[in-house]
């Protein structure tokens, strides 16, 4: 058994936090410096930071306990209806919220006012449900059917390697605009 396996064994959330923890790091990693191309003499380190924090300490339990939610309360008269309502309840519920508690906590932690926040979210928050809704159906009907309960986050980490380095940029990009008068 390997490592990992033993590790989601014996203590499951702790060790998807801190894969979820790594995996938001490495996004805003890949965000500053194959999307924005920082370069590294001008890495933000703290914002790295904010991003590997909130990974460990809202994603990964938030995600964890929704999983095992929907796994163990879901049910209906079919296996495919099974599918479709966790599915739908995952997108539909769960995504929107997580979406604008993503921002609201970055804006939190990037020391933002209540009205930063709301023009955060007013500028980030649309383009991030629209594009998590290009991807994330069709990851979590896999995932969801395929992939037992334990490894589940570890599968939605992995694409999300490529989504929290988006969604990095997309709370950078919001960011600047609070500086900038909107026009």
């Amino acid at each position: 058994m390997s490592f990992y396996t033993r590790a989601l064994l014996k203590y499951p959330i702790l060790t998807q936090s801190i894969t979820t923890a790594g995996l938001f790091g490495a996004g805003d990693v890949i965000a500053q410096q194959a999307v924005e191309q920082k370069g590294w003499d001008r890495h933000d380190t703290t914002r790295t930071v904010r991003m590997t924090g909130f990974g460990g300490c809202a994603a990964g339990p938030l995600l964890s306990n929704w999983y095992r939610f929907l796994e163990l309360n879901i049910r209906r008269s079919t296996p495919l209806r099974t599918l479709a309502a966790r599915v739908g309840l995952d997108q539909l519920v769960f995504a929107p919220c997580f979406i604008a508690f993503f921002f609201a906590a970055q804006g939190t932690l990037e020391g933002k006012t209540v009205n930063e926040i709301k023009v955060k979210l007013e500028h980030g928050y649309s383009s991030a449900l629209f594009n998590n809704y290009k991807l994330w159906p069709a990851v979590q009907f896999a995932n969801f059917y395929f992939v037992p309960l334990q490894h589940r986050l570890l599968v939605t980490n992995i694409v999300a390697l490529g989504w929290n380095s988006y969604l990095s940029w997309v709370n950078q990009r919001s960011s600047t605009l609070i500086k900038q008068p909107l026009e």
